[in-house]
């Protein structure tokens, strides 16, 4: 099994930034590709950056040019740089592990961006 536990989330007002880390243990060496999701209430749970084992990375149009997604490998730790937050932003985040293990979730943690 994967265990991942997110922090960094908070309440910054709109233009701000923030940095959420997910840290990832258990059984590591199984874990594929990492990726950043999202969701607020009243919609689907949404993809927001992906990173591969290589460092590629991909980002939702709604978030290219704004987020990073990158990995310590030596840390276990996922990050996503969120610069220039937007009111529409605010959902809680989810940090999410693929691979030979299985699909794991963290628990989410929230960011809130105020106008």
């Amino acid at each position: 099994q994967v265990q991942l536990v997110e922090s960094g989330g908070g309440l910054v007002q709109a233009g701000g930034s923030l940095r959420l880390s997910c840290a990832a243990s258990g059984s590591i060496f199984s874990i594929n590709a990492m990726a950043w999701y999202r969701q607020v209430p009243w919609k689907q749970r949404e993809l927001v950056a992906t990173i591969t084992p290589g460092a590629s990375t991909n980002y939702a149009d709604s978030v290219k040019g704004r987020f990073t997604i990158s990995r310590d490998n030596a840390k276990n730790t996922v990050y996503l740089q969120m610069n220039s937050l937007k009111p529409e932003d605010t959902a809680v985040y989810y940090c999410r592990s693929t691979g030979r293990a299985g699909n794991y979730w963290g628990q989410g943690t929230q960011v809130t961006v105020s106008s």
